[in-house]
């Protein structure tokens, strides 16, 4: 038969080593030093959309963007699952386009 544990000593073991390694990292986050509520300077973001005078496509398939001139849409080869992503009323165009 397998052997009994003493299952109380075995609880309070692993709750002192739990409590043991409690303390040891209240100790390490003490020696940090304080934060003053600011972090590191990121700047301006980017924009990274197309240009003002460009619409910009995606296709799925080909899985990539490219850019255009307003009005006008990429090459018409298959599959032509171009998707338009710039908003056509940002973008200055011909009429009607």
């Amino acid at each position: 038969m397998a052997q009994r544990r003493n299952y109380g000593f075995e609880r309070r073991r692993r709750a002192d080593a739990q409590r043991a390694k409690q303390e040891e990292k209240r100790a390490r986050k003490a020696e940090r030093p304080p934060l003053d509520g600011s972090g590191p300077e990121i700047g301006e973001a980017q924009d990274v959309g197309a240009p003002n005078t460009a619409w910009e496509w995606f296709s799925a398939s080909r899985s990539r963007t490219v850019t255009t001139s307003p009005g006008s849409r990429p090459s018409s080869e298959d599959p032509d699952d171009w998707i338009l992503l710039t908003d056509p009323k940002d973008v200055p165009g011909p009429p009607g386009g």
